[in-house]
C-alpha cells in the first residue's frame, strides 16, 4: 500500500491572498490559485497522458429559505418554499477543460464538481421534481448575483507541471471561512486533491458594525436610532440655515 501511494502524483497548491479584508471601498478582487503537480521520481507524464486541473472555492455553508412566487388574480404572491440547510455561500469552478468532459457524473457528485453536481441538503421531503426546480431556481439566483459561477478552460498548465487559475470575488461576498480545493485529474480519475483556507472579513468601522449587530443587538439597535435622529437634525438645522 506504501508503495502504490509513494507512486501517485502530490500538488502543491497556494493562493495569492489568504486573508481578503472588506473595507467600505471594496468593489471584489481576483485570487490567483497556483502550484505545481510533484510527479514521482521527479518524472512529467507523456503528453499522451498529462493531467488536468480543476478548482474549486467554496464559501462558508449556510441555510436558505427558497420561495417560489405564484401569479393569483394578477397579484404575485409568495406559493410554495422550500429551505435548504447547507448550501455554498459562493461557489466557483475553474479546470482546464470543460467538467464533463474530464469525469462521469457520479465523480462530479461525489466531489462536487460543477453547479449541476452541488448537494444542497433541502431540509424537507419534498418530491424529487420540486426538490429539482427549487434547486435550479437557487443556483440561478446565485449565478446572477456573481456568487456561483463556472469557468472552463480557464486553468493553465505550464509544462505539465506548474498551473494557475484566477478566481474573481464579488463585492457581495459573504464573511467566513473559504476553501480553495485543487484536484488533479487523468483518464477520468481523481488522482490527487489538496486544500488552501482563504479568510474573507469585515475591517475598519465595517467590521465594528457587523461585530455590534451580531453581539450586542440592543446596543447597535441604539446607536442606529440615535445616529439616525442625530443625522436628521443636523440636515434641519443646516437647511433652516440657508
Amino acid at each position: 500500500m506504501l508503495l502504490t501511494a509513494q507512486a501517485k502524483p502530490v500538488l502543491v497548491p497556494d493562493v495569492s491572498q489568504r486573508e481578503v479584508e472588506i473595507v467600505y471601498s471594496f468593489t471584489g478582487a481576483d485570487l490567483l490559485l497556483f502550484g505545481a503537480i510533484l510527479y514521482p521520481g521527479g518524472r512529467v507524464a507523456a503528453a499522451e497522458r498529462s493531467a488536468d486541473i480543476v478548482v474549486v472555492v467554496k464559501g462558508p455553508t449556510q441555510s436558505i429559505l427558497m420561495r417560489e412566487k405564484e401569479k393569483v388574480a394578477g397579484i404575485w404572491v409568495n406559493a410554495a418554499r422550500l429551505r435548504y440547510r447547507s448550501a455554498p455561500s459562493f461557489y466557483a469552478i475553474a479546470s482546464s477543460k470543460p467538467i464533463d468532459r474530464l469525469v462521469d457524473e457520479r465523480t462530479r457528485a461525489i466531489y462536487e464538481l460543477g453547479l449541476d453536481s452541488l448537494q444542497l441538503s433541502p431540509a424537507s421531503s419534498a418530491p424529487s421534481g420540486e426538490q429539482d426546480r427549487f434547486s435550479r431556481g437557487l443556483v440561478d439566483l446565485k449565478r446572477r448575483a456573481g456568487l456561483y459561477y463556472e469557468a472552463p478552460r480557464s486553468v493553465e498548465i505550464t509544462d505539465g507541471v506548474l498551473y494557475r487559475a484566477r478566481v474573481t470575488i464579488p463585492a457581495r461576498v459573504p464573511v467566513g471561512r473559504f476553501t480553495a480545493e485543487t484536484f488533479l485529474i487523468r483518464d477520468g480519475r481523481v488522482l490527487a486533491a489538496a486544500v488552501r483556507d482563504i479568510d474573507i472579513r469585515k475591517s475598519g468601522f465595517e467590521r465594528f458594525v457587523a461585530r455590534a449587530a451580531d453581539r450586542s443587538a440592543w446596543l447597535y439597535g441604539l446607536v442606529a436610532v440615535a445616529l439616525s435622529i442625530g443625522l436628521g437634525w443636523l440636515a434641519g438645522w443646516i437647511a433652516g440655515r440657508r
